[in-house]
């Protein structure tokens, strides 16, 4: 990241200044992509039950850590302190219940004239997601998990 442009992240209750942190060139925006876009290669690759597994150690992390989260979004974000372990938690149940999509692999199949139309779920591939002041935490899990 480009440490050219720092990005003040404030607390808006206080103008207080959380963090600085480096702005993004379109260089490194791009070479962000080619990054997500091989590591998304391997987690397609990997069973839907290690898939699972690693969602759900990241939900356990996350539980581990909610009180954290739920500090920091009321630093970053404003959020009174009950709404942001709301927001933490639903990460972490987030989290789970896509863990638990592996469960729920059952394609679709609908008749067609001639034969069958199979409707077959696998991961996307690469998404930007612009999580913007309202809800942070939980808009990023819902355009990630």
């Amino acid at each position: 990241m480009s440490s050219e442009h720092l990005l003040e992240v404030l607390n808006p209750a206080t103008e207080e200044v959380v963090a600085a942190v480096a702005g993004a060139s379109p260089a490194d925006v791009d070479a962000a992509v080619t990054h997500a876009a091989r590591a998304q290669r391997v987690w397609a690759a990997l069973a839907p039950g290690d898939r699972a597994r690693l969602l759900r150690r990241f939900a356990a992390t996350v539980d581990q850590h909610l009180e954290e989260l739920a500090r920091l979004e009321v630093r970053e974000a404003g959020h009174l302190i009950g709404n942001a372990r709301w927001e933490a938690g639903n990460v972490r149940d987030l989290l789970d219940y896509a863990a638990g999509g592996v469960e729920r692999l059952t394609g679709r199949q609908i008749p067609v004239p001639g034969g069958l139309n199979v409707t077959i779920l696998e991961p996307l591939g690469v998404v930007g997601v612009i999580a913007p002041w309202n809800f942070p935490l939980p808009i990023a899990a819902w355009g990630t998990a």
